[in-house]
């Protein structure tokens, strides 16, 4: 089967912001304006197309990237809408990982908010192009320019607006376009599927020059055989403007920015052509660099064409009620046909292809073979989990995607003794497809505990358990997840020698422990030259190391610890694999036992958003919670708090701020850091 779409026709793009900037009403209208949804669905009414899970139509927030193709003018665009709730984290890092561009929605009221910066800040790491879309400019206190200078300030991005609105709240009636300089009027009465492009009329002519000058200004410093026409006092063409953005853009030098209102249909259209004109094809992104699967040190460049061979990326893992599990995978090279055989390089294992989805969110349609540049769904993977890399006769791994650790735990107990087994086979495919959603059974207790990073993330797994696998479990009060550093740098050697079933177990490893910077996670480095050293002996010692590091002194993980094996000696025929693990074991063990370790809690950085008479009794609160107020700042009629708090003090916060502000303060909380333990926290 030849290729439908020429990969320069591809765009694999997500949609990510806060939550409710609007995200996926505006991807609703863009399947809409494409022609693939014949009825409108809304968010607020849980009739939403993207959000398909029974919790996502009640909430009204997407918790899982749904994923969706849609057509628009020749091109095929690959959709995925990202979770804007802190919680569900890893959806959007999972997403970011295997997209080639994204589109960035901002509230056009709040502007920049705490998880869009962090979103942000994600897509930075993974050097993702975007474009700007100012959502909502129909609602009151929308301000355009004020999302403009959050951009700059808060994000330290180059945003160019290329469209300014016509008016704003109850006045808003359209866009301008100040590269063609032509005004768009939608026509609500058709759900804004059908425009008109009219010259501007004098009422807003002015603004549009003054809003050109700074365009042409901008992209002039972008390119330097633009400049000197520009200080020349000539115009620049509309080829010339857009080829100076997009080069930009690609280069994650400025963002352009759209603006307009979803809900009302104004806008979506322009959007989906600057999606078109400044995303990248995963031509455009041209290779991939991966690993070499037999040695880790060498680097392997992928080249995103057909006549490479097969590589892919399983980036999420979901179980579909009719087709069972099913792994998403992101195409890198080559082409992968139904009936073939894959290697799956991370595990070593061999997995059968025996369909392949185009996906439509809650819709799959079967094809016969997939091409480098697309994403598209397998199911029926025995041995592959999320940041595994399938390949056909290419000894390549990708780079893992990574996730933030749990930091809630919640204790789970079945309801009868029969419903134990089922119980952890449905946690178990809660687990498969949610990275950060973990969970362990204590046989002694009785007790299954499941850990997450938020109240919510726990909240809808229980919920899942009983809608989706029909598994009702007692549910205990969430309990924060603590970690454990050093404050002192200290050296353990331990030599093991003991009989296991009749075998002697030698081993004899020296390691030092140091405490690494404030929220720099754990490293693990080996000096040991000696070549002379079977490789197993030290993939065993690095094994016991790490898996110490699970448990600490206090029952706890180890956080901000650097380990290093400075030794580990071998002896021909005396030393093995097994007293080679368990000495770098109790090495770090005796390390820890004589340093002492500290209990570290998680704080969480909190935006609280209210009218100025309830601030007074917020701060109160937030203090009695041994919160930190950082700033206070005025936006439109509001106040803005900004603080942090130990999360152990913000269980039930939601509650407790809906009765101080009758229900009219809202707030988002995000991971900041790891902060001593205060005692009375703790007991």
């Amino acid at each position: 089967m030849a290729r439908a779409v020429p990969i320069s026709r591809i765009r694999n793009i997500g949609v990510m912001a806060h939550i409710d900037a609007g995200k996926t009403t505006t991807t609703e209208r863009v399947l809409f304006y494409s022609g693939y949804l014949h009825k409108l669905g809304e968010v607020d009414d849980g009739t939403a197309f993207m959000d398909y899970m029974e919790q996502e139509k009640e909430r009204g927030i997407t918790i899982q990237s749904a994923a969706v193709t849609a057509a628009w003018k020749d091109y095929q665009i690959n959709i995925i809408d990202t979770p804007g709730h802190v919680d569900f984290t890893s959806e959007v890092q999972r997403s970011l990982r295997v997209l080639d561009g994204a589109i960035a929605v901002f509230c056009a009221v709040g502007g920049v908010e705490p998880q869009s910066e962090r979103v942000w800040r994600q897509a930075d790491e993974f050097k993702v192009p975007r474009i700007i879309y100012v959502n909502k400019l129909d609602r009151m206190g929308a301000n355009f320019d004020r999302v403009l200078s959050m951009l700059v300030e808060k994000l330290s991005a180059n945003p160019i607006a290329i469209q300014f609105p016509m008016g704003a709240e109850e006045n808003f009636e359209g866009v301008v376009d100040l590269i063609k300089m032509k005004s768009y009027y939608f026509d609500t009465e058709q759900y804004g599927a059908e425009y008109e492009i009219t010259d501007i009329s004098e009422k807003y002519i002015k603004q549009a020059e003054q809003y050109r000058a700074l365009l042409l200004e901008k992209v002039a410093e972008l390119d330097d055989s633009l400049t000197e026409k520009f200080l020349l006092g000539e115009d620049l063409t509309e080829d010339e403007i857009k080829t100076a953005l997009r080069n930009a853009t690609l280069k994650n030098l400025c963002n352009p920015v759209f603006c307009g209102s979803s809900l009302k249909n104004i806008g979506v259209q322009p959007l989906l052509d600057g999606v078109l004109d400044y995303l990248p094809s995963p031509e455009d992104v041209g290779n991939v660099l991966g690993f070499d699967a037999k040695d880790h040190e060498k680097l392997v460049d992928i080249q995103m064409t057909d006549d490479e061979a097969f590589t892919a990326l399983s980036f999420k893992v979901l179980t579909d009620p009719f087709v069972g599990k099913m792994n998403f995978l992101r195409i890198y090279s080559g082409s992968l046909k139904v009936g073939q055989q894959v290697e799956n390089t991370a595990a070593g294992k061999k997995e059968k292809i025996s369909k392949i989805y185009k996906i439509y969110s809650k819709r799959h349609d079967e094809i016969s073979e997939a091409y480098s540049g697309e994403i598209v769904a397998v199911p029926q993977l025995k041995f592959t989990s999320t940041g595994d890399t399938l390949a056909i006769n290419k000894n390549v791994i990708f780079d893992t995607i990574r996730f933030l650790d749990p930091m809630i735990d919640m204790s789970l107990e079945a309801k009868t003794l029969a419903e134990q087994d089922k119980l952890l086979v449905a946690l178990g495919k809660l687990s498969e497809e949610d990275p950060t959603f973990k969970f362990s059974n204590d046989a002694d207790r009785g007790q299954i505990i499941i850990s997450g990073v938020g109240e919510l993330q726990l909240e809808i797994a229980v919920e899942r358990l009983k809608r989706e696998f029909n598994v009702e479990a007692r549910a205990g009060k969430p309990q924060v997840s603590y970690r454990e550093t050093i404050s002192s740098a200290i050296e353990e050697r331990y030599i093991y020698e003991r009989s296991h079933a009749g075998k002697n177990q030698f081993g004899d490893v020296k390691i030092h422990i140091v405490p690494n910077g404030e929220s720099t996670g754990n490293e693990f480095f080996n000096t040991v030259e000696d070549k002379k050293i079977p490789k197993v002996i030290l993939e065993a010692a690095e094994k016991g190391v790490k898996e110490s590091m699970q448990i600490g002194m206090q029952g706890y993980p180890l956080q901000d610890v650097k380990i290093t094996l400075l030794s580990c000696e071998y002896i021909d025929g005396v030393t093995t694999e097994l007293g080679t693990k368990i000495a770098a074991s109790i090495a770090v063990k005796e390390a820890l036992r004589k340093a002492g370790t500290q209990l570290l809690e998680p704080i969480f950085r909190l935006e609280i958003i209210s009218p100025e008479q309830y601030v007074g009794d917020i701060i109160s609160d937030l203090n009695s919670r041994k919160g930190r107020i950082e700033q206070i700042d005025a936006k439109s009629n509001l106040q803005v708090v900004d603080g942090f708090a130990p999360l152990s003090n913000l269980f039930g916060y939601v509650t407790s701020l809906r009765s101080l502000s009758q229900g009219r303060a809202s707030f988002t909380m995000t991971f900041s850091h790891y902060s001593p333990a205060s005692k009375t926290n703790i007991y």
